[in-house]
């Protein structure tokens, strides 16, 4: 028993014919699909991320098998991946005769090969997909989570922070270098924003009058430092310092935080708040396009509002011939309805106040403008004592995308002893609250989209695809997170984690066509309203 050989004393099995595995796998199982969908696919730029002085031990296209179909039962870690190779029949049957790779092979594999190709390979599913009839390739359906990054959950960097620190730096650097540099007879330009190169030049001319000098530095306990030690080793500090600030801001762009850990992801709320406080995770927002229950579209980002997220995935939407997108209310912004107008895209985007001016609380404060009426011809709101409410001015604003809004300003004069002041001016400010007007601020724009969209979305077409994307994009996710437990990537980056994210998507598309096929409802793309 205690040998590393076990076979020594086991029994001897009669060899039984036929040897093909596949007789192994039932006819209707989705390893077979699987195969057979793949098979159907180009690789020519899979085989091309290869070097031709290079050997392959393991095929590409076989390597490609058998990551979808991990993805496809929840299988992603790579050790567990190369683990079933040796041990599961159906990956057994997917690599054919071919030795089972190691997870090393299957890791770089992953994270190597496939990012500059995965993108082509997810696109010619898609149309396969289209090809069989699956698609409506007409109305698509919009919605976007926010999964936690392979990252430290307390390695975060917050720009208010570094900023703040920063300040304080340079305020201490130009009040402590300027007397440095007096006391050594330097030339040195003191701007206003000390650079790491300005400190780097005030370094290499103390280093240079260390040597004209002959000073020698000293080190350890009961050794006496000379003033220009001191005050080398005072700018050595600033500019690591200064160094890294440069690098967090780098880092930062316009997000307002990172992770050390994985700099591309950002902290956001995550539904899965086990502590119940709101703690901010490192995430990412993943974006899908759902059409006929299939993802079509996938985007990973960073930002953490939705409404950034559209306008890159409709242009890629729009290049597969989708005119209308369906939205919820999180995507809603002026930016995205110029965009839909302008590209001839026929939206359904859910106003964000659609729920909320259904309630009798909003429909009595008298404080909102929509419960205001308006005249066109003074182009003026009448508050709820009668008094006028004009257009005062106009002012420019532009979105994070460089998109410029003009919003009108209406400021009502005749506030003064008004006894509704309390009921109509809300909000906090400094400005006692019998020294404010009521101003109302409006985008002409935008408040005509969105009458437009209001009545769009409860049409009878916009009432069955709101229903739809509540069925199919909500229900996607509901696959992706609960069914095949995926919440957490593996893999670090943008470019790595929608690789990954990718192949979850092509998993979760072979399942759903398995399902489908199995359930004889090919060829269905929107679910009926029912009958009241």
């Amino acid at each position: 028993l205690l040998q590393p050989n076990y076979t020594s004393d086991a029994n001897n099995y009669q060899l039984m014919l036929p040897m093909d595995i596949g007789d192994l796998i039932p006819p209707d199982d989705s390893v077979r699909l699987l195969s057979a969908a793949l098979e159907r696919m180009d690789y020519k730029t899979l085989y091309a991320a290869y070097s031709r002085m290079g050997r392959i031990e393991t095929s590409p296209k076989r390597l490609f098998k058998i990551l979808v179909y991990g993805y496809m039962n929840g299988i992603y870690s790579s050790r567990k991946l190369e683990q079933a190779c040796r041990r599961d029949v159906n990956f057994m049957y997917l690599l054919g005769r071919e030795k089972a790779p190691d997870h090393a092979t299957i890791a770089r594999f992953r994270s190597q090969r496939l990012k500059e190709v995965i993108d082509d390979l997810f696109a010619q599913l898609v149309r396969l997909l289209a090809d069989v009839r699956e698609l409506s390739l007409s109305s698509v359906f919009i919605d976007g989570t926010k999964l936690e990054a392979n990252a430290n959950r307390y390695s975060f960097v917050w720009k208010k922070s570094t900023q703040k620190h920063e300040q304080k730096l340079q305020e201490a650097m130009k009040r402590e270098l300027p007397a440095l540099v007096k006391e050594f007879n330097l030339r040195w330009y003191l701007g206003e924003t000390i650079k790491v190169q300005h400190l780097k030049k005030l370094r290499k001319r103390l280093k240079t009058l260390q040597q004209q000098e002959g000073i020698l530095f000293v080190y350890g306990r009961g050794q006496r430092k000379s003033p220009l030690q001191r005050a080398l080793e005072t700018v050595e500090e600033y500019l690591v310092r200064q160094k890294r600030y440069d690098d967090y801001n780098h880092s930062l762009g316009d997000r307002n935080s990172f992770s050390k850990t994985d700099r591309d992801a950002t902290f956001m709320r995550m539904k899965e708040d086990h502590m119940k406080n709101g703690q901010l995770k490192p995430g990412y927002n993943a974006t899908v396009a759902v059409d006929a229950e299939y993802i079509v579209a996938a985007r990973i980002s960073p930002e953490r509002s939705d409404s950034q997220t559209l306008i890159p995935l409709l242009q890629e939407l729009k290049k597969r011939g989708y005119t209308k997108p369906v939205a919820d209310a999180g995507f809603e912004s002026e930016e995205n309805y110029t965009w839909c107008e302008e590209n001839g895209q026929t939206a359904f985007i859910k106003p964000a106040n659609y729920e909320q001016a259904k309630t009798k609380r909003y429909k009595s404060d008298i404080g909102k403008r929509e419960n205001m009426p308006y005249d066109a011809d003074s182009d003026s709101y009448r508050c709820h004592k009668g008094h006028p409410i004009r257009a005062a001015y106009e002012k420019k604003t532009k979105s994070k995308a460089g998109y410029t809004i003009v919003t009108t300003v209406y400021t009502c004069t005749e506030c003064a002893g008004c006894l509704h002041k309390a009921q109509c001016i809300k909000g906090t400010s400094k400005i006692p609250l019998e020294d404010r007007n009521k101003n109302l601020y409006v985008s002409k724009p935008f408040l005509r989209q969105r009458q437009e969209m209001q009545a769009r979305i409860q049409s009878p077409e916009g009432i069955l695809l709101r229903m739809n994307r509540s069925i199919q994009v909500e229900g996607a996710f509901g696959v992706l997170k609960q069914d095949m437990n995926f919440r957490r990537f593996l893999l670090r980056g943008t470019i790595q984690v929608t690789t990954e994210f990718l192949l979850l998507c092509m998993g979760y598309n072979l399942n759903k066509l398995h399902n489908k096929i199995q359930s004889s409802r090919c060829g269905s793309h929107l679910h009926r309203l029912k009958a009241a």
